[in-house]
Formats: C-alpha cells, sequence, structure tokens
C-alpha cells in the first residue's frame, strides 16, 4: 500500500492549488524538445520570410517555450499563464509573457492572429477541455498548428498496473495526497487521455490531427527508462502523447 503523502492544508480551490509555488508547472525536457522539432519542422525554422507568432499557453514557469526559441529562430514565441507566480518565474527566461486565460474573459489575442499554439501538460488539468479547445481554435489563424501533449493513459506500465488493481500513473483521487498509486507528487489531474480518445476529441474540436508521437517520462525508475523511450515508437504505449493538428 502506498503511504498518502500531503502537501499541507488543503486548497480552497482549483486556483489555490495551482497558484501553489510546490505545484510542479513545468514538462521535463525530452517531451519539450520533440514537441519544438515537430512544430520546427511544421512553420520551417529559422524563418525565411514574416516571423511567425507562437503561443505557448499554459507556459507555466516557461520552460518549455525556452527550450523550445532556439528550434524556432526568427519566429515569437510568447508565454501565456493565469498564474501571477507562474509568469515571475517565465519572465526570467522568456522575452513575452502576459497573463490570460482560456475560460472566462478568454485569451487577450485577437481571432486568427496565431500561426502555432504550443498547449504542454495542460489539458489534464482542465474543468472544460471543449471550451479550452474552442478558444484556442479562435486564436489560431486558418491552417494554424496545434502541438498538445498530454500524459497517456493507456501507457506501457499503466496497463500492467491496472491488471494488478493498482491505480494508474497520472491519474489522481485528491489534491491532497497520493492514493493508491505510485509516485509522490499531488499534480492536479483532472482528466486523462489515451491516443484514440485525444485524436478524437481533438478532431471533434475542429482541427486535422496531422501527427501523433511518444515522448519519455521524467519520473519513470532509471532502470525502465530505456524501455520508456523504446516505447515512444508506438505512440499509443508511450508515456507522454505529443499531438499536432491543424485548424481546419
Amino acid at each position: 500500500m502506498t503511504t498518502p503523502t500531503t502537501t499541507g492544508p488543503p486548497p480552497r480551490d482549483l486556483r489555490d492549488f495551482y497558484e501553489n509555488p510546490s505545484v510542479p508547472v513545468a514538462s521535463g525536457t525530452p517531451r519539450s524538445l520533440r514537441q519544438a522539432r515537430m512544430l520546427a519542422r511544421a512553420l520551417g525554422a529559422p524563418a525565411t520570410k514574416s516571423p511567425r507568432t507562437i503561443l505557448d499557453i499554459g507556459c507555466g514557469d516557461g520552460t518549455a517555450a525556452a527550450t523550445a526559441a532556439p528550434l524556432l529562430p526568427g519566429h515569437r514565441v510568447i508565454g501565456v499563464d493565469w498564474s501571477q507566480d507562474a509568469l515571475r518565474r517565465a519572465r526570467t527566461r522568456i522575452p513575452y509573457a502576459v497573463r490570460g486565460e482560456l475560460t472566462g474573459g478568454g485569451l487577450p489575442f485577437a481571432s486568427g492572429s496565431a500561426d502555432a499554439v504550443l498547449f504542454s501538460e495542460v489539458v489534464e488539468h482542465l474543468v472544460d477541455p471543449d471550451a479550452a479547445l474552442d478558444e484556442i481554435r479562435r486564436v489560431l489563424r486558418p491552417g494554424g498548428h496545434l502541438m498538445l501533449s498530454t500524459p497517456n493513459l493507456a501507457a506501457w506500465y499503466n496497463r500492467g498496473l491496472l491488471l494488478a488493481g493498482v491505480q494508474p500513473v497520472f491519474s489522481e483521487v485528491s489534491l491532497r495526497g497520493i492514493h493508491g498509486r505510485p509516485g509522490k507528487e499531488v499534480v492536479g489531474h483532472l482528466r486523462l487521455y489515451t491516443a484514440r480518445a485525444l485524436t478524437e476529441f481533438v478532431a471533434a474540436s475542429g482541427f486535422t490531427v496531422v501527427r501523433l508521437e511518444g515522448a519519455p517520462f521524467h519520473g519513470v525508475p532509471r532502470p525502465l527508462r530505456p524501455l520508456d523511450r523504446l516505447a515512444c515508437a508506438r505512440p499509443q504505449l508511450a508515456s507522454i502523447l505529443l499531438l499536432h493538428a491543424r485548424r481546419t
């Protein structure tokens, strides 16, 4: 049995939870690099004509945008987050970081003003992912690129854990502690996707899915990491799903 891990007083709501500095706000570098390479291939880098506008929505501490920027020379990367704490950290890594949210007032950008959106490890935290993709579609120009990454519910080890009656990695039943699954951090995952569910969801939201790739997870125990990297060849089994879609 896994011993529950507490994280201090319970949050009053999800906003309080995500403003807690102890909650991780950065994705792993390997998945950020893979995602940036996918986007660089799609946009063509370095920029040969006018620079493209890329929004990193849910930029967290700016690590993913800072990792992607060297692979996207000539293009402009803007970090977007509603967490003031995350934005303070992001501004130490990237030149542009603005406050915005996917619900409520929406993003502070005109319709069709973005050429690409990075959406890294965000959708699994959302109460209303449908509204989020609607807002992303609004700010993207027709044909604009969506680069979305999220944990894979059907990762190779989760299949074995479920057969053993163990709660899958990435899934959470509480914001106060870990119960019934491996791991030590509570990160606030509300939704999880398989490869099939993710592609169907994105397509139903007005996008054409171009490509699906896999990426490794930094939390996999070191002896199992070579196997985790091998699983990336089959996105349906990979730890992380990397999806490239275009706005229709």
